[in-house]
């Protein structure tokens, strides 16, 4: 039997837009924010001011009790602001200034509504509230052949979804657009619903659709949703703002998605793992994009409560400490310029590659993909196997890279000097030769 609580979240949703009721996992139609202990907590926070024993915490003299050497690690922030619990929804004020920097970040979002964002455990946790909510086993996953092999551990391994992939680029080099119909369409007219994950700056070759194609994205989402299939777009946005290049998309496609179509659900996943440089403090957010028959208020939030119910039964809450810190930092004053600096250096490190890379010695030994954005770059190796490249360059030369496949050979050069390029591909290439001269090729 359904909980009440879940079941009066689910009419909420259905009345505002039946499709993304439909759209639901199972899990997803279950899943609820419980008013237990939790809400008994939040009232007692409010009316008990007397006593308050609601809590599993210690406090002393008023405060949340503490040891001195672990406060002593934390400079500016009190107990209450780094040890207590936070909600399994996200600290309020950084839900609410996440939410106004993805529209100051994604302008034509202004005129539309988006729901408050969730705070999640950075970009895996979310990936995976998203596959406990939206995916049953069986659903289609659909998603480029250029990917994070990550998502097979959270949506094929954990939650059963089938992955159908898709080329990334064409034969020009562009996004392959007329693969990405094919694919789209022909799952979607076997299917009542499909999972579309799009992932720019794409992890693993720096990737990033350009203004026309995600528009010829968006118009072939559309025509799926309006010949009558459910759609969930799925934007990973981890490296978003990385961009160093001004003919790619500035926006997150979720801007370009968003509002378009009732069968087309927008859930969009991003962070400060990346855009703010703070991978350990592990604070990522979900927001929700959907077009809403009437006020959007109801439906996003029960979709809200149902996103918390899943991190209250995962992780109870992300990391209060980690949550803080991203707040200060945002208000701080010289964020922004801060932010800008960083962007530069990774830019002029893309911009470095690709003046090594056009050198023509090069040409006989491998081509690189398109790259605009993010952390990576990829080389698509010629003559040698691209795990018996990786394995030579570490014991010969001390050179780490990651193998993908027969051909693919991932760079980081996020975490390259930009003085060390050159030096690193010379050495790619070095290290091609030694292997062509042993007779080491595919």
């Amino acid at each position: 039997m359904a909980n009440p609580i879940a079941e009066e979240l689910n009419g909420i949703i259905r009345e505002g837009n039946t499709h993304v009721y439909e759209m639901l996992s199972d899990v997803g139609k279950a899943l609820f924010f419980p008013k237990g202990i939790l809400s008994q907590s939040a009232e007692a926070k409010v009316k008990a001011h007397r006593f308050n024993a609601t809590i599993g915490m210690a406090t002393e003299k008023g405060s949340a009790m503490h040891l001195p050497a672990v406060m002593a690690m934390v400079n500016g922030l009190t107990p209450e602001q780094t040890l207590t619990y936070a909600p399994s929804f996200g600290i309020p004020a950084l839900r609410k200034t996440w939410k106004a920097a993805i529209i100051q970040k994604n302008p034509s979002l202004s005129a539309k509504a988006i729901s408050l964002p969730i705070v999640s455990q950075a970009l895996t946790h979310g990936l995976s509230v998203v596959a406990d909510m939206w995916v049953d086993p069986g659903d289609a996953l659909l998603l480029p052949d250029k990917l994070w092999g990550n998502y097979n551990l959270i949506f094929q391994v954990r939650r059963g979804a089938e992955m159908i992939q898709y080329p990334l680029f064409d034969s020009e080099g562009k996004f392959h657009l007329k693969a990405f119909k094919a694919c789209v369409m022909s799952e979607g007219e076997k299917r009542g619903k499909v999972i579309v994950l799009l992932n720019f700056p794409n992890n693993p070759t720096g990737y990033t659709v350009t203004p026309d194609e995600a528009a010829e994205i968006k118009e072939t989402l559309k025509n799926l949703a309006e010949s009558g299939t459910n759609v969930i777009a799925v934007t990973d946005d981890a490296y978003f703002g990385l961009f160093y290049d001004e003919q790619c998309l500035q926006e997150s496609i979720f801007s370009t998605l968003t509002g378009v179509h009732p069968r087309l659900l927008c859930v969009k996943l991003d962070g400060a793992t990346k855009e703010d440089f703070a991978w350990g403090l592990r604070v990522g957010f979900i927001t929700y994009g959907v077009t809403v028959h009437g006020d959007p208020v109801p439906l996003y939030d029960a979709l809200e409560r149902k996103t918390a119910g899943a991190v209250r039964g995962s992780i109870s809450n992300a990391s209060h400490l980690s949550q803080e810190i991203v707040l200060k930092a945002m208000g701080s004053q010289d964020y922004s310029a801060a932010k800008a600096e960083k962007l530069r250096i990774m830019k002029e490190r893309a911009e470095e590659v690709k003046r090594v890379l056009s050198d023509s010695r090069y040409d006989g030994a491998w081509a690189p993909y398109p790259f605009n954005s993010g952390y990576f770059m990829c080389l698509r190796l010629k003559t040698v196997d691209a795990e018996t490249l990786r394995v030579h360059l570490l014991d010969k030369y001390g050179v780490g890279l990651i193998s993908l496949g027969k051909t693919d050979l991932r760079v980081a050069f996020s975490c390259l000097e930009k003085e060390d390029i050159q030096e690193l591909f010379d050495t790619v290439y070095h290290g091609i030769k030694d292997l062509e001269e042993m007779g080491h090729t595919t």
